[in-house]
């Protein structure tokens, strides 16, 4: 009976060793599986050309057009005439939200479009009132060319772009350069787009000295230039004055003496 029992169990574990038994896997281990999979799969991120899209992602600066047409902005002044119907002639300043009121219509944003938009905007409008309308549009304010000067410079601010300036001369025109500046170091931003600034170093320190300005950048009109503080600048604060060391150094020297 021993014998007989012993080949019963070693039949049974040849069979298993022969033909193993696969155990089908439960819902809740697929379900795992498939989560698994799905947050292992890479996202795409998805890109635009157009800044103005929102909800979608920029990863790199938007396509420029090499002269862009002046936009309207807040406070910029204009005329518009109607050859045909001059009692609808009238002068519109933006206001701060981009709208201008309009006779006979109600308002009508216009903050950011080129003139040649505004016109075909403000043909759309008064379509309603009047067939084919005939518009001359005249921008009499608007914001000048500009250029901003920062940092370590003895008159900082806000200056009228006229002609063709670099980037050393705006220092000059801000004043020169303060002895606190790292002028090897000056950063010069400029917008690509409503998203992106570029921002390029100029080591002014190399061009003075080697006396070559083949490096000096030429500002465009919103460009501002930089000029950081020097490492002895930062720290000038809270170094004693050299007054209060001489007068230490004198009373000492008196003390000794009466000693």
């Amino acid at each position: 009976m021993k014998e007989l029992k012993m080949m019963a169990i070693e039949t049974a574990m040849l069979m298993l060793l022969l033909f193993p038994v696969v155990v089908p896997a439960s819902d809740d281990n697929s379900k795992k599986s498939v989560q698994a999979e799905t947050q292992q799969a890479p996202v795409e991120r998805v890109q635009t050309l157009d800044p103005r899209k929102q909800g979608q992602v920029l990863d790199h600066p938007v396509l420029q057009q090499r002269t862009p047409r002046y936009r309207l902005r807040y406070g910029d002044v204009i005329e518009l005439k109607f050859p045909l119907t001059p009692e609808f002639d009238q002068k519109v300043t933006i206001h701060p939200d981009g709208f201008i009121p309009l006779v006979g219509l109600s308002d009508v944003h216009v903050e950011g479009q080129t003139e040649s938009e505004l016109l075909e905007s403000l043909r759309a409008a008064y379509a309603k009132l009047l067939k084919n309308p005939i518009i001359n549009i005249n921008l009499i304010d608007f914001e000048k060319p500009y250029f901003i000067v920062g940092g370590q410079v003895k008159n900082p601010g806000k200056f009228d772009l006229r002609g063709d300036t670099s980037a050393t001369q705006a220092v000059n025109i801000a004043g020169g350069l303060t002895e606190d500046a790292k002028h090897s170091q000056v950063v010069l931003f400029h917008r690509v787009s409503d998203e992106w600034v570029s921002a390029t170093q100029l080591d002014m320190k190399k061009m003075f000295n080697s006396h070559d300005l083949s490096e000096d950048l030429h500002l465009q009109p919103g460009d501002m230039v930089f000029v950081p503080k020097s490492f002895m600048g930062k720290i000038k604060p809270f170094l004693p004055r050299t007054d209060t060391l001489m007068w230490m150094g004198i009373y000492s020297s008196a003390g000794t003496t009466r000693h």
